[in-house]
C-alpha cells in the first residue's frame, strides 16, 4: 500500500507584497512619519489579518512584543534599503534579521496514522514566528529571485518600499494613482512656472 502525503498542517505563509506592506507600517504621508503600531493590539490584528497568527489564539501582546516588532521591521528595511541603494546594511541589522530567520523551526516529517505529513513546530512565541515568516518572504526574493526589483518610492514624501512586477521593470512610484500622478503634477507645474518664466 502506497504512503500518502499529506500537505503541511495550518502552515502560515505570507506573500511578498503583503511582507512589504509589513514594512510600510511605519510610512511618510505627506512627509509625516507614520506609526500604524502604537499599540500591541495594533501589531496583534494586522499579523491576525494576514494569515501569520491565529485568529482563535486572539493574541495579547505586550510592549516588549511591539519593541520586537518595530527592532525586526526597521532591521528587515535597513537590508532591504541597502540593496536598492546598493551599500551594505548595517551589520546589527543583518544580525538581527538572522537571528528572526533561525526562530522559525525547520519542516518535520510526521506520521499520522498510515500517511506521511510534512508539519511545522511553530518559535517560542507567535510573535518569532509570524516574523521568521515575513522575514522569509523576503529573504527568499532577495536570494533567489530579482533582488534587483525591489524599489523604495521615488517620492520622497513617501519612500514605500514595493516589488516591482512590472514587465519592464522600470516602475518608480508605489502607486501610478498616487504617487505618480502627484509627480506628473508637480512636473507640469514646473515647466508651466519656467516657461511663464522665460523671456520673450
Amino acid at each position: 500500500m502506497a504512503t500518502v502525503l499529506q500537505p503541511v498542517a495550518h502552515e502560515h505563509h505570507i506573500d511578498l507584497d503583503a511582507a512589504l506592506d509589513f514594512l510600510n507600517t511605519l510610512d511618510l504621508d505627506d512627509g509625516q512619519l507614520i506609526e500604524h503600531f502604537e499599540q500591541p493590539a495594533d501589531a496583534a490584528g494586522w499579523f491576525v489579518a494576514h494569515g501569520l497568527v491565529h485568529p482563535d489564539a486572539k493574541p495579547t501582546w505586550a510592549g516588549a512584543d511591539l519593541d520586537r516588532i518595530k527592532q525586526v521591521r526597521a532591521a528587515i528595511r535597513d537590508v532591504v534599503d541597502s540593496v536598492v541603494e546598493g551599500r551594505p546594511p548595517k551589520a546589527r541589522s543583518v544580525e538581527l534579521v538572522n537571528r528572526t530567520l533561525e526562530a522559525r523551526r525547520p519542516a518535520r516529517v510526521e506520521l499520522d496514522g498510515t500517511a506521511v505529513r510534512i508539519g511545522h513546530r511553530h518559535a517560542a512565541t507567535p510573535v518569532q514566528d509570524a516574523l521568521a515568516v515575513i522575514a522569509e518572504a523576503i529573504v527568499d526574493e532577495l536570494a533567489a529571485g530579482r533582488p534587483d526589483r525591489f524599489r523604495i518610492c521615488a517620492n520622497d514624501r513617501c519612500r514605500w518600499t514595493f516589488f516591482d512586477s512590472s514587465p519592464t521593470g522600470r516602475r518608480r512610484w508605489c502607486d501610478m494613482s498616487t504617487c505618480g500622478n502627484q509627480a506628473k503634477a508637480a512636473r507640469h507645474r514646473a515647466k508651466a512656472k519656467a516657461e511663464g518664466a522665460a523671456p520673450n
